[in-house]
């Protein structure tokens, strides 16, 4: 045995040392991989509380670091044409009987008592937090009333139907120059009484490929440029 090593040893040597790096190569992947996702932005689009369009629109953020959302772009998609919103300064609605604290009733009193108030959710999201911009039908009612589209309960009047909502973020991570960005498509069904929301893929689908970063500071700087608000397919300009 000895005698077989010692007349090999040069073989060896060479197979030790192959093995050897192959181990630190292996090593070295692991170490990247795990460097690489944690260094992966990750935002989660979902609804909460419902399942229905009552459901909060809850985003998360699951990445390592703080990601500063910047634009929150709602698509409302119907069997006439297609709505686009941004909504990151959102709409609260508050009924007579809410507690207010001094802040809010300061505020409402500045707006001359206005039931509506606007907040925005621009601004840095830490790692592990998550915020939401109210609820679906919050949105959906915003849109179509920005649109002067008629409602009946939870539809619209007359053949107009919605067919689903996508909630689209953009934002920016940690000390990266380029823009990231989530999107998630939920289906609306009209069931009579209610309508359902359904998510139309089983996650929320990322947006940091460097085509798709790209695309997203175009349409950061247009956005900016155009001080956008509202656009729409029916026939409406951009405000």
């Amino acid at each position: 045995m000895f005698h077989w090593i010692s007349q090999h040893n040069d073989v060896l040597t060479v197979f030790t040392n192959v093995g050897t790096l192959c181990i630190w190569l292996v090593y070295a992947q692991l170490l990247y991989w795990g460097f690489r996702r944690q260094r992966r932005p990750r935002l989660i689009i979902n609804r909460g509380k419902k399942k229905d369009i009552n459901a909060l629109c809850i985003i998360s953020n699951m990445s390592a670091e703080s990601i500063f959302i910047e634009y929150i772009i709602a698509e409302l998609k119907t069997n006439q044409g297609t709505i686009t919103m941004d909504v990151t300064d959102f709409e609260q609605q508050y009924s007579e009987g809410d507690e207010l604290d001094d802040k809010e009733e300061e505020r409402r009193q500045l707006l001359n008592n206005s039931p509506v108030k606007e907040n925005t959710r621009q601004g840095p999201l830490g790692s592990g937090d998550f915020l939401h911009i109210g609820t679906f039908d919050d949105l959906i009612r915003r849109m179509a009333r920005d649109e002067g589209i008629e409602m009946e309960g939870h539809r619209p009047k007359g053949d107009l139907e919605f067919k689903s909502l996508m909630v689209r973020l953009i934002g920016i991570y940690g000390p990266e120059d380029m823009p990231v960005g989530a999107e998630r498509e939920f289906l609306l069904q009209d069931n009579d009484r209610y309508c359902s929301l359904t998510p139309a893929t089983w996650d929320t689908r990322r947006l940091a490929s460097k085509r798709e970063r790209r695309e997203l500071r175009q349409m950061v700087q247009r956005l900016n440029s155009t001080n956008f608000s509202v656009s729409s397919s029916f026939g409406r300009a951009e405000k």
